[in-house]
């Protein structure tokens, strides 16, 4: 793919849920708001997207955006609080750790 990540990850809030699609497959984080910002609850990668680095591009997107943006993110969901905690990058935007 050669699509930069925070362009090809999407804000979909009607879905409450960030989004990336590959090969027809959409990967995505389900959020929740919160006063200053959102929960991400959950990330769900295809099984068919598994072991290409998308969950990762997703997540890094997913906050790039949400810096952009001036909000915070609290990561409840497993995947996206690990991938915080790799990429000390985004400690400016995560909460609640």
């Amino acid at each position: 793919m050669t699509e930069d990540a925070t362009e090809a990850v999407r804000d979909n809030p009607s879905a409450h849920r960030y989004e990336l699609t590959v090969d027809g497959h959409v990967a995505f984080i389900a959020y929740k708001p919160m006063p200053d910002g959102l929960v991400f609850v959950h990330t769900e990668v295809p099984e068919a997207l598994g072991g290409r680095g998308v969950g990762g591009r997703l997540v890094s997107g997913a906050l790039t955006d949400m810096r952009r943006r001036g909000l915070k993110v609290r990561p409840d969901c497993s995947f996206v609080a690990a991938y915080a905690e790799r990429h000390p990058e985004f400690n400016d935007v995560i909460v609640g750790r």
